[in-house]
C-alpha cells in the first residue's frame, strides 16, 4: 500500500512539474520544456515540501516514463527524408557527431570534469540535446548533478549558438542552403535550430530540420556503443542493447513505412516530448545544488569548448562533403 502510494504521489508531483514547464517554455520556446522541466525539478528537489517519500516516488516513476519518452521519439524520424539529403551530407553529419563526440570525451579529460559528465555532454552536444543526454543517462555511470549540469550547458551554449551562427553564416556569404545545413548540424535542440536558420529564411528552416533529425537517427548506435562498453567496464550482465533503443529503432521503422498517419505522429511528438520532460523533472528532483555548483566552471568550459569543436567541424565538413 506504502508503494503504490508513492508511485502516485510521484506521479501527481512530475504531472504538476510537466504542467508548469510547458506553461513556462511558452514564454521562453528556445528553452523548451525539457530544460525547463529539469530546472523545475531542482528547485522542487531543494524545497522542503519534497520529502524523502515524496522523493522516492517520483523515482520510482522517472526510468519508465524516460525509456517510454524515447521510444516515441523514433517516431520523429522517417529514414526516406534522411536519405534525400544525399550521401555528401550524410558523411558530413556522421563525421561532425563523431568528432565531436570523441573530441569532447578528449576535452573532458583535458579539463578533469567526472567521465559521467563528459559523456553526457558530449551526446547531447554531438546529436541532440537535452532528448540525447535523456537516453544516455540510462546507460553510464554518473551522479544525477551530472545529468543536472549537462542539460544546463546544453541550453546556455545552444542559445548562444542560435545568436552567432546566423551572423557568422552572413559574414561568410552563405546562402540558405548552406546556412540551414550548418545550423542542423552544429546546433544542439530542434527549436535552437530553427532559431538559428530562421533569418536565412523558409527554406534553410526546411533543410537545418531535416539535417538535424539525421543526427537523431544516429542516437540510437551510439547509446547501444557506450552500453555495451559500460557493460563491460563494471562486468555487468546488463542487455547488450537496451530495450528502450529497440523500441526507438523499432519506432523508426514504423514511421519510415509512411502509413502513420498524421495525426497520429502528432499526437507521439507531443506524448515524447512530455514523457521526456517528466523524466528530466524527476532527475532534477534528486540533484543537490551544492555540487553542481561546485563543478561549474569546469563544466562550463568543456561546454564552450565542445559548441566551438562542434561549429568548426560541422562547417568544416559540409565545405569537405558537399
Amino acid at each position: 500500500m506504502a508503494l503504490t502510494s508513492a508511485k502516485t504521489s510521484g506521479l501527481a508531483i512530475t504531472a504538476l512539474g510537466v504542467a508548469a514547464a510547458y506553461a513556462l517554455s511558452s514564454i521562453w520556446p528556445v528553452a523548451g520544456a525539457l530544460t525547463v522541466a529539469v530546472v523545475l525539478g531542482i528547485v522542487a528537489g531543494s524545497t522542503p515540501f519534497l520529502t524523502d517519500e515524496l522523493r522516492d516516488g517520483v523515482a520510482r516513476v522517472t526510468k519508465r516514463l524516460l525509456r517510454a519518452g524515447v521510444v516515441l521519439l523514433g517516431l520523429q524520424l522517417a529514414v526516406p527524408a534522411v536519405l534525400a539529403l544525399g550521401p555528401g551530407t550524410l558523411a558530413a553529419v556522421v563525421v561532425t557527431v563523431a568528432v565531436t563526440f570523441l573530441g569532447t570525451l578528449g576535452l573532458g579529460r583535458i579539463v578533469r570534469v567526472p567521465r559521467g559528465l563528459a559523456l553526457l555532454v558530449a551526446t547531447g552536444f554531438s546529436i541532440c540535446g537535452a532528448s540525447a543526454i535523456a537516453a544516455m543517462e540510462g546507460v553510464v555511470d554518473r551522479d544525477d548533478e551530472d545529468v543536472a549540469t549537462a542539460v544546463a550547458l546544453v541550453t546556455c551554449y545552444g542559445s548562444i549558438a542560435l545568436g552567432v551562427l546566423p551572423l557568422l553564416a552572413s559574414a561568410l556569404g552563405l546562402d540558405a542552403t548552406r546556412t540551414g545545413s550548418w545550423a542542423g548540424i552544429s546546433v544542439h535542440e530542434v527549436a535552437q535550430v530553427v532559431a538559428a536558420a530562421g533569418p536565412a529564411g523558409a527554406a534553410a528552416v526546411a533543410i537545418a530540420i531535416v539535417v538535424k533529425l539525421s543526427r537523431v537517427v544516429l542516437l540510437a548506435p551510439v547509446v547501444a556503443l557506450v552500453g555495451a562498453t559500460e557493460r563491460t567496464r563494471r562486468g555487468g550482465h546488463a542487455p547488450l542493447v537496451p530495450l528502450f533503443v529497440l523500441g526507438f529503432l523499432a519506432m523508426v521503422a514504423v514511421r519510415s513505412t509512411g502509413l502513420v498517419p498524421a495525426f497520429a505522429l502528432d499526437v507521439a511528438k507531443t506524448a515524447s516530448t512530455l514523457l521526456l520532460a517528466g523524466a528530466l523533472f524527476g532527475l532534477g528532483c534528486a540533484v543537490r545544488l551544492g555540487p553542481l555548483l561546485r563543478g561549474g566552471g569546469r563544466a562550463l568550459l568543456l561546454g564552450l569548448l565542445s559548441t566551438l569543436l562542434v561549429l568548426a567541424t560541422g562547417f568544416g565538413a559540409l565545405a569537405a562533403f558537399t
